[in-house]
């Protein structure tokens, strides 16, 4: 029997990552000279690199390929698959329809290498937060006390650290949908606190107008109902409910078909079962997709409300790209229902989601700059 944590690899795999992560970082420090560029640099290498690995976790989970290395955090104790062809073989043999196949250990294996980049380059970043905090605190002339504290870099890592934590429970725990769900909700905030990050220094706040604070809550309001929804979507994909309603306006024919809201939101469970051990209904499975449904009706008014809204407050740019991710997230998820869930507008759905709380977090937090950039410009 194949023990869940094996940490014999974790030397090997340390190695490997730092071998990958050392190159980018090379390149940062040779192209960058002081360490503001530096981190500025490093932050836009992080927000895309985990952007990517949202989305391939998503071609993770898609693929059944979760637990296509059954242990953590290496595969069948060894640092890549290519040690433990023996092992897969023999799981294939005992079970050929099962999870564990060659390609689906690669596919795993490489989720985990892209993660583990993503956790030693953030490692980096926090120690240049607090070398530069250190810099500037010694200094006799304090005009550089304008660069980002630290602490938005440390919580990233501490952040990071329980995504890895997460990671580690969703194989071990044979893909629990509320860890499941609670593992992709982490990563969408991994992606949002990086994306924070960049804002800082951005000086495109200070050429758009001011806007209503009524508007700059409402986009508040919007980017807290996205990570729901976000939530929602999660539960369906884990709960394999997407194919549990394959018409669209309607759902089996119907308006408000049979649903089983208990047993579809009843949270500790195992996957297609209740928390008895019985298998769970498909009306809970129906429960769980028309909810996210219902739910991405209300987001789509709220969105297209706000592409408007800031289209007359003159921020035109900002509302055409909320408007063509909107319609994306129509489109592709309109696809997952009628062509039977394809792996490609799956993915684009979830990428769409994830630049959707991308740029909702800028304009939250560009609105708010701008507020105070136009304030203090008309301070006496």
């Amino acid at each position: 029997m194949t023990s869940l944590y094996d940490l014999s690899p974790l030397a090997q795999m340390l190695l490997m990552v730092a071998c990958v992560v050392v190159l980018p970082i090379a390149w940062i420090w040779r192209r960058h000279p002081t360490l503001q560029a530096r981190r500025h640099a490093l932050t836009v290498l992080l927000l895309f690199v985990t952007f990517d690995l949202v989305v391939f976790g998503a071609f993770t989970r898609l693929t059944d390929s979760g637990l296509g290395c059954p242990d953590w955090p290496g595969c069948y104790g060894s640092s890549s698959p290519l040690g433990a062809s023996q092992q897969i073989d023999e799981a294939r043999s005992a079970m050929p329809s099962g999870p564990v196949t060659h390609s689906k250990a690669w596919i795993e294996m490489l989720h985990r290498y892209l993660a583990s980049s993503v956790g030693a380059l953030i490692v980096v970043l926090t120690a240049l937060a607090w070398r530069q905090r250190w810099l500037v605190r010694s200094q006799v002339d304090l005009t550089t006390q304008a660069v980002a504290g630290p602490w938005l870099p440390t919580l990233t890592l501490f952040w990071v650290c329980m995504q890895g934590a997460f990671g580690a429970l969703t194989v071990t725990m044979k893909l629990y949908p509320a860890i499941v769900t609670l593992h992709l909700l982490g990563g969408l905030g991994l992606l949002m606190l990086l994306g924070l990050q960049t804002t800082h220094g951005d000086s495109m706040a200070q050429a758009l107008p001011a806007i209503p604070r009524s508007l700059q809550r409402y986009l508040s309001l919007v980017l807290l109902m996205l990570v729901v929804q976000v939530m929602l979507g999660g539960w369906v994909s884990t709960n394999y409910a997407v194919l549990a309603c394959e018409e669209f306006p309607k759902c089996q024919g119907q308006w408000w078909p049979a649903m089983d809201f208990r047993q579809g939101f009843e949270v500790w469970r195992a996957l297609g079962l209740t928390a008895s051990g019985v298998p769970i209904d498909f009306a809970a499975l129906t429960a769980i997709h028309y909810v996210h449904r219902l739910m991405a009706y209300l987001l789509l008014a709220l969105l297209c409300v706000s592409a408007c809204w800031l289209h007359r407050a003159s921020w035109r740019r900002p509302a055409k790209m909320l408007a063509v991710l909107t319609a994306l997230q129509l489109i592709t998820g309109l696809s997952n229902v009628v062509f039977d869930w394809p792996l490609l507008a799956a993915l684009l759905h979830t990428a769409g989601a994830a630049a959707l709380a991308l740029l909702l977090t800028w304009l939250v937090t560009k609105s708010s700059a701008s507020r105070t950039v136009k304030h203090v410009a008309t301070l006496p």
